[in-house]
């Protein structure tokens, strides 16, 4: 499974900062959030079947 990219990681954080309000100082945790949310979707994904992983 490869990982997530970093534009990857990069949007979904800016989502979650959005979301969260645009909070200033906390850019590292939306991004850890972000990279961990990305690495969770790709394994739980039900359209996964074994040429795709």
């Amino acid at each position: 499974m490869p990982e997530p990219s970093e534009q990857e990681i990069r949007e979904r954080a800016h989502q979650l900062w959005e979301r969260a309000g645009k909070p200033e100082g906390r850019e590292d945790e939306f991004w850890h959030a972000a990279e961990q949310e990305l690495r969770n979707e790709d394994r739980s994904n039900p359209l996964r079947t074994p040429d795709t992983l």
